[in-house]
């Protein structure tokens, strides 16, 4: 019932799966922070340089249907060709060092975002197969850790890179890092049945499946609810930010830095102890926990005190994955695997959409309404989503761990036994 991250990371196929997730984190999470600052330093416009996060998280509106694909192959292969290809995309921004050009680094922005969605639906299917059920909270969780760590340094060493070597150097290693994640994913070990031809015939009636199928799945969908309204507040939160630094705590913008230090400490270390969490209390209720953190977090950034809104930020860095990992770790297992994509990639759309409308309506707000208004506001709207996850269906019991000694037992399972 303690630390399952010691259990996972024995697993072969687990520590194969995380290398791959945290060389490409890295790759990703450099090029995320260059993209902006590569067009801002070719063409001196702050709304281009903005509309690189624009065309990276836009793709994601299209979840469903970029998700089908992940249904219509195996999955394993599908990461090694996506991984490969994308490592070939990026290569055309070595033609960028100039203005006149900043169309390509668009293009490739769009195509970035659009393997992110495939590559996530994807993940979490080969997941679903390959890690035993009772060990997918802790594997998700270490997920989160390793993803969150990237964050923390890889922006700092792609700044650095970008500013000795420019933005094709950045480039460059973004396709090394899809490379060696590609050659993590080949070393896998996991049978997967191919798709029957009755699966493959039409792409908008099996977008259609997954949805459907989240939308009536009482767990599901009350979670992915829950995470959705989550994030929308966290997009106010995201957009409030700078007014926190400015006007709540006298320091120049660059302190917000410190801030989101603190708030990736906080998910770092939840993420290492989430699957423990999820074997003592039900989903809807670690969520819940989370959420309800979350708000206090936000809630508290009103206070004009440094000590204090370091900690709301590390307070909202710890709780606001949780309701994440929880939505993620039920999909796996109540979704079918022939849907799996599907329902993963639509709960993503819902997931993280809400996000990005929030931090424009909140940009739009803060003319009109005081920083602490919103704040307290989203708070309150963070502590109602809540309570409204711990309602309704009762969801899973929590499971013990079972002794992870065995690797034939991942490579042996069949993929019916991870359905509900």
């Amino acid at each position: 019932m303690g630390w399952g991250g010691g259990r996972v990371l024995r697993d072969r196929n687990v520590v194969l799966y995380l290398s791959g997730v945290v060389v490409s984190g890295f790759g990703s999470s450099a090029m995320a922070l260059t993209a902006g600052v590569w067009t801002k330093s070719l063409t001196g416009s702050d709304s281009l340089a903005a509309l690189t996060t624009f065309c990276v998280w836009a793709p994601i509106l299209f979840g469903p249907l970029i998700g089908t694909l992940a249904d219509r192959a195996r999955r394993r292969p599908l990461l090694i060709w996506t991984n490969l290809g994308m490592a070939a995309v990026l290569l055309p921004l070595l033609a960028v060092r100039s203005s006149d050009r900043i169309w390509i680094l668009f293009a490739v922005l769009i195509v970035y975002g659009t393997s992110s969605v495939l590559l996530d639906a994807a993940e979490a299917a080969l997941v679903a197969t390959a890690v035993p059920e009772t060990l997918r909270g802790d594997f998700n969780g270490l997920r989160m850790t390793a993803n969150e760590g990237m964050k923390l340094v890889a922006p700092l060493l792609g700044a650095l890179l970008f500013v000795q070597f420019g933005g094709t150097a950045v480039a460059l290693l973004d396709a090394v890092t899809f490379v060696l994640a590609a050659i993590a994913f080949a070393l896998i070990r996991v049978s997967e049945p191919a798709p029957r031809p009755a699966e493959v015939q039409r792409w908008s009636a099996q977008a259609a499946e997954g949805i459907r199928y989240l939308r009536h799945h009482p767990v599901l969908w009350r979670l992915v609810l829950a995470g959705a309204a989550t994030m929308g507040v966290a997009g106010l939160n995201g957009a409030s930010v700078y007014a926190v630094v400015d006007t709540g705590l006298h320091r120049s913008p660059a302190f917000a830095g410190v801030l989101y230090a603190a708030q990736g400490i906080g998910s770092v270390v939840i993420g290492l102890f989430a699957g423990a969490l999820l074997r003592r209390m039900p989903e809807r209720v670690f969520a819940a926990a989370g959420i309800m953190l979350f708000a206090v977090g936000v809630a508290l950034r009103v206070i004009p005190s440094e000590p204090v809104v370091l900690l709301a930020s590390a307070m909202i860095g710890a709780g606001l994955p949780c309701v994440l990992i929880a939505a993620l770790t039920a999909v796996q297992r109540e979704s079918p695997d022939n849907l799996l994509g599907r329902v993963a990639a639509t709960a993503n759309t819902l997931l993280y959409a809400p996000n990005a409308v929030a931090l424009a309506a909140g940009a739009g707000l803060l003319v009109l309404v005081d920083y602490r208004v919103l704040l307290l506001v989203a708070g309150a709207a963070a502590a109602t989503a809540a309570i409204g996850c711990l309602l309704g269906s009762s969801g899973r019991t929590p499971v013990a761990a079972p002794d992870l000694g065995e690797s034939d037992r991942v490579e042996d399972r069949d993929s019916d036994d991870v359905t509900s």
